[in-house]
């Protein structure tokens, strides 16, 4: 019941991602939640988000943002990484996960998700197909509405710690 809300990998950090490894493994797109994804909730973008962005396009992949936030905070940290977005995104709606894949020129086999919350970012992500990557929030600092939907994360993260362990148990 819960399976669809279990991301494919689940790690502390974006930025211990192995982009390489998934380039090497045929992914072309990365689409990306900002807000405790990439930095602090509402913060801008820092040199790590910056150089990161560098990096992927040097890799050679095509990157999108998609949030749920307001233009004017989206696009600030757009800017500063010189990536496209979609803002007011509706996740986990997988209109726009889809419209990002068209924007990018990819589709759902070849793109990667990556996000802090299963309920609007993995959830969209897996309803879109999509290769999902949760990652630990960065900073605990949270809206309310956030607050109480971790609550009911860790729920699904028990359970789906419990289906990797057997997993690995059984090979």
């Amino acid at each position: 019941m819960l399976q669809g809300f279990y991301p494919k990998e689940y790690l502390n950090s974006t930025y211990e991602i192995d982009f390489e490894g998934m380039y090497d493994r045929g992914y072309r797109g990365i689409i990306f939640d900002i807000d405790n994804t990439l930095v602090p909730h509402g913060a801008p973008a820092d040199e790590r988000a910056v150089a990161l962005f560098v990096r992927l396009r040097k890799i050679g992949y095509q990157v999108i943002m998609i949030s749920n936030n307001k233009e004017p905070r989206v696009k600030m940290f757009c800017d500063a990484v010189e990536a496209p977005y979609i803002y007011k995104a509706g996740k986990p709606n997988p209109r726009n996960y889809r419209a990002a894949m068209d924007r990018m020129g990819t589709n759902a086999d070849n793109t990667l998700f990556v996000g802090d919350q299963i309920f609007t970012d993995v959830w969209g992500a897996n309803r879109a197909g999509i290769y999902s990557i949760l990652v630990k929030p960065i900073h605990p600092k949270e809206e309310i509405q956030i607050v109480l939907k971790r609550y009911l994360e860790w729920i699904v993260l028990f359970f789906y710690q419990r289906s990797v362990l057997k997993k690995g148990a059984g090979h």
